[in-house]
């Protein structure tokens, strides 16, 4: 089964409810093992986090971490019937992220092949590959991942980390930062049909939202970024038809830039009339050095499987890559190339899938001669 076949095949699963997450969870579970490498399950808040590891013990070897997600945003039934057209392939999760979940499986198990075949021969002898497929990466509770957990108690320890995100074959070294704010916002009830008597709060949350837009921060760019993002995510107001709502709240979804300060941006927005910050959210922005030697040695594998390829870019979303920085692990987003994630035409490049799987495999073959025996993070984990 190749990179296209298995992504189809995830694809028929609908990873957006808990059932769908455990059966696919179970299907590649088998799958790994059916081509000899032992994988072992966790439970997460009741759902399956698969691990798998191959590669020496010897903590002096360096261990890189595959990092990839089976959960998906919901989608129309017919969504989870994949569809090819030429080099497209359609289907809820295809680009984000079982297109390059599934390549990723493959280049694990090529790795894994080679390092069973060959031996002491391969150049793969020496460092160490660490597989993770979480169950939770789209999950709204963002204070209880499992990639989270699993790099807070040790269990996933390396020296870099991948997470398969799309990237377009490029190479993530940057991700916004996270501020997400629920607001209220005040006005004063009347009756509906009087509605110039009092001061309609759901009118004045859209109007609060345009002038989030227009605040200070808003002008403010970076080396890789033109501008913060700026989304409203949530609305609700009114208690009745024939009232005039006297209170709103919204939720402002804010990717904010390298070197923008996310308390300031909250005093900005309590500066507005009438607001109230009830609750934030907040994750700092991702940044990994460009020279940073496997970032080096994945640019060169990434570039050699064709043109337009390799190049560090910034990235607009989030992802489990701050799990990894927070904990000292150098990680990056990585993955194939596509368009429509989250939306209803999602589709990912089949052509791609091949190149990223042969990128991967080369990155992870030039590792021992990129960045030598000494491992430049923490020691790898033992299997639990």
């Amino acid at each position: 089964m190749d990179e296209r076949l298995l992504t189809e095949r995830l694809v028929g699963y609908d990873t957006s409810a808990s059932a769908g997450l455990r059966a696919a969870g179970g299907f590649v579970k088998g799958w790994l093992e059916s081509h000899g490498i032992d994988a072992w399950e966790r439970d997460h808040d009741g759902l399956p986090v698969l691990l798998a590891t191959i590669g020496p013990e010897d903590p002096a070897v360096p261990t890189v971490i595959l990092h990839g997600h089976l959960d998906v945003v919901p989608g129309h039934p017919d969504q989870f019937t994949p569809e090819r057209d030429g080099d497209r392939l359609y289907g809820r999760g295809t680009y984000d992220m079982k297109g390059g979940l599934s390549a990723m499986l493959c280049a694990f198990r090529d790795c894994a092949a080679e390092m069973r075949d060959l031996g002491a021969r391969s150049p793969m002898a020496g460092v160490r590959v660490q597989l993770v497929v979480v169950p939770d990466e789209e999950s709204e509770q963002v204070d209880r991942r499992s990639t989270d957990a699993l790099v807070k108690d040790g269990t996933l320890r390396g020296d870099f980390a991948i997470t398969g995100e799309p990237t377009e074959l490029q190479i993530g070294v940057q991700a916004k930062g996270v501020l997400a704010v629920r607001l209220a916002v005040h006005g004063v009830s009347a009756h509906g049909s009087t509605p110039w008597l009092g001061d309609n709060a759901a009118l004045k949350a859209f109007d609060v939202f345009r002038r989030i837009e227009t605040l200070p921060f808003s002008r403010q760019s970076s080396d890789l970024y033109d501008r913060p993002s700026i989304n409203l995510a949530r609305i609700h107001g009114g208690d009745a038809f024939n009232m005039v709502p006297d209170r709103c709240e919204i939720t402002v979804d804010i990717r904010f830039v390298p070197g923008q300060d996310p308390m300031e941006i909250l005093r900005q927005i309590r500066a507005i009339p009438d607001v109230e910050v009830l609750k934030f959210l907040e994750r700092a922005p991702a940044i990994v050095s460009r020279s940073n030697p496997f970032v080096v040695a994945l640019r060169d594998a990434v570039a050699g499987t064709g043109e337009g390829a390799g190049m560090a870019v910034g990235r607009d979303g989030a992802s489990d890559a701050f799990a990894f920085l927070e904990a000292g692990i150098p990680a990056v987003e990585f993955g194939p190339s596509g368009n429509g994630h989250h939306g209803p035409e999602e589709w990912v490049s089949v052509e791609s899938l091949a190149r990223y799987r042969r990128a991967l495999v080369a990155f992870v073959r030039s590792i021992p001669a990129a960045v030598g025996a000494e491992p430049v993070g923490g020691p790898a984990a033992p299997r639990p």
